[in-house]
């Protein structure tokens, strides 16, 4: 198994520590946390601040202790800190943090490295990293992190997540030439005004020509098994009523959604920003 190297886990420092302090914890509630992620208060056992504490518990404990601790950490900083890293989030007068571009690069290393320890990071998850890059909208980012992250998590949820990317995907290349779209437009009208607009074939190849039809076919296909999957998942979403036998989905079917999604995804940018019109 992949293991945190010592210059990943001094990212992972650098993220957290904010001058001797741990994020905004105070000493009790870091050590309460750090009590229920790994089973030391690490405050107590070191008798230094929460900084230094969690620099030596780094340096001491086995492998799998410190990528629990820093994973739990990093969930944390996730869910207290999004206006922090993400850059479109809207202003909250009452928040303690603002977007810092700094730490926001620290923290998308910290995710690449902690999907790539928790065994996300198959070729998938490098595809996925290299459409985070791609995309400039913040949102669509989060979605392919979300996704990724429930793919084992809560595979439902994946599923879904894996519909919306492509949606999203459309929503912006129809926003960016100008096209209106309509909200309640389904995912069939959706993807088909998106693709009517882009040059789906290489232009060595004339569009009367059948391997044209058949490129068309296979993206028809990779884009109806997310579409289909998510039929599926929509009556036991999180907003739906489940029976007591219900289990859901599983990961196998989120990962064949998440997969579709990205490769029809990445192929949709790509001919986006090649121009092809």
């Amino acid at each position: 198994m992949d293991k945190l190297t010592s210059i990943e886990i001094g990212t992972f420092l650098k993220l957290f520590n904010r001058g001797g302090y741990v994020l905004d914890f105070s000493t009790n509630d870091f050590d309460i946390f750090t009590m229920e992620s790994v089973g030391v208060a690490l405050c107590n056992e070191y008798h230094m601040s929460k900084g230094k504490s969690l620099a030596a518990y780094v340096n001491n404990a086995s492998a799998n202790d410190v990528e629990k601790l820093l994973n739990d950490l990093l969930s944390y900083y996730e869910e207290n800190y999004e206006q922090e890293y993400a850059e479109n989030t809207s202003d909250d007068e009452f928040s303690y943090c603002r977007y810092n571009a700094e730490y926001a690069r620290l923290y998308k290393k910290c995710r690449a490295y902690m999907n790539r320890v928790l065994n996300i990071a198959t070729p998938l998850a490098v595809n996925a990293a290299e459409l985070q890059e791609k995309f400039s909208s913040q949102y669509l980012s989060k979605q392919i992190e979300l996704m990724l992250k429930m793919q084992s998590e809560n595979p439902t949820d994946a599923i879904g997540k894996a519909k919306e990317l492509i949606e999203s995907c459309c929503k912006t290349i129809l926003d960016n030439k100008g096209v209106a779209w309509d909200k309640n437009w389904d995912m069939s009208k959706l993807t088909g005004e998106t693709l009517s607009l882009l040059n789906l074939t290489p232009k060595s190849i004339a569009d009367t020509d059948p391997v044209s039809e058949n490129i068309k076919a296979v993206l028809g296909n990779l884009r109806g098994i997310s579409t289909k999957l998510a039929e599926i998942r929509n009556p036991y979403g999180s907003g739906h009523g489940k029976s007591a036998s219900f289990t859901g989905v599983e990961t196998r079917h989120a990962k064949l959604a998440v997969g579709c999604s990205i490769t029809f995804v990445t192929f949709l940018w790509d001919t986006y920003e090649g121009g092809a019109s």
